[in-house]
């Protein structure tokens, strides 16, 4: 497997930005500036455009773009707004703060429409955990229109860890309304209502890959985000329990590829089989204890499989002309 797959890839420098790559600032619909990143490929066979998850930043999958690059894929991406370096939407530098969802949503729709507009087809979306249930939650709410789709561990429901979802959310709004909002839900864990754990065995095996993530902690400082707020946590809840209704589900025909992992500690894995049993059109990957949340950013041979089932499926729905 890592013969065909990881071999390009294999001398990539994740801790820099390649040179024939374009940062620049793309302004969403009421003004608010998104860092954004293109990367033209010579003769291109479509155009992805990959969303992260919470917290996250593009330069963390610098490397899963180079590996769509070199197989002759466009490939766009944009910070969230309120992490990376897309600004905060709140108080706090360090704390992931927004007001709603549907905001994200709003973003990534302006964001498609123009995308498509200036890139070739076929057009495919990538969404990694939040970016995976933003990028679902717009696609059920046809607001955006791609020829295929890719999921990486969506968040289509918070791992709950033993609490019910209603107390869950009942403990944030009851935060949100003794005016703590904005103020951090958790400390150093990447699991709300958690006690703090080992934050690298909730992401990935790979402890290289996990540490590029500090590296352009110190490279790029303004990239850097911890904990998401009350608010977030409380629409988390909300925002989720809108990608259960069957009727959405059952209409949206896109074809989807669903990269996910049984053991998942972040997200709710039964939540994201129920879906793809309703999805017409979706496949699903399924890895096991050898595989955490961020699937791209796994050690080689899990990652390289992941890859594998990526370009398969796009040879199925963006066969080369």
């Amino acid at each position: 497997m890592r013969d065909k797959v990881g071999a390009a890839a294999s001398d990539f420098n994740r801790r820099a930005v390649p040179k024939d790559v374009i940062e620049s600032e793309w302004l969403a619909r009421d003004g608010w500036p998104l860092r954004r990143l293109d990367w033209q490929a010579e003769a291109p066979r479509g155009s992805i455009l990959f969303m992260t998850g919470r917290a996250d930043f593009y330069e963390k999958y610098l490397e899963t773009f180079h590996d769509f690059h070199s197989r002759g894929w466009n490939v766009t991406t944009a910070d969230w707004r309120g992490q990376g370096g897309s600004g905060r939407c709140g108080p706090h530098p360090h704390v992931g703060h927004i007001e709603d969802f549907a905001i994200w949503i709003d973003d990534l729709t302006a964001l498609v429409a123009e995308w498509r507009a200036s890139h070739p087809g076929p057009h495919i979306l990538v969404g990694h955990s939040m970016g995976g249930h933003l990028l679902l939650r717009a696609l059920t709410e046809q607001r955006v229109h791609p020829d295929a789709a890719i999921l990486s561990a969506p968040m289509l429901a918070p791992a709950g860890g033993g609490m019910p979802e209603w107390t869950a959310q009942l403990i944030a709004k009851f935060m949100c309304g003794i005016g703590r909002a904005t103020r951090r839900a958790w400390k150093v864990s990447e699991k709300p209502l958690e006690p703090e754990v080992l934050r690298q065995g909730l992401l990935t095996h790979d402890a290289d890959r996990y540490s590029d993530e500090f590296f352009w902690f110190h490279e790029r400082p303004f990239v850097r985000l911890g904990p998401a707020s009350w608010r977030w946590v409380e629409r988390a809840y909300a925002s989720t329990r809108l990608l259960r209704d069957t009727k959405r589900l059952v209409a949206m025909d896109v074809p989807l590829l669903c990269l996910a992992t049984s053991t998942d500690e972040l997200v709710d894995h039964p939540t994201i089989e129920r879906a793809m049993r309703l999805l017409p059109n979706a496949q699903m990957k399924l890895f096991g204890q050898e595989c955490a949340h961020e699937i791209l950013r796994e050690a080689d041979e899990v990652r390289d499989d992941a890859l594998q089932s990526c370009f398969e499926f796009l040879d199925q729905v963006a066969p080369k002309t």
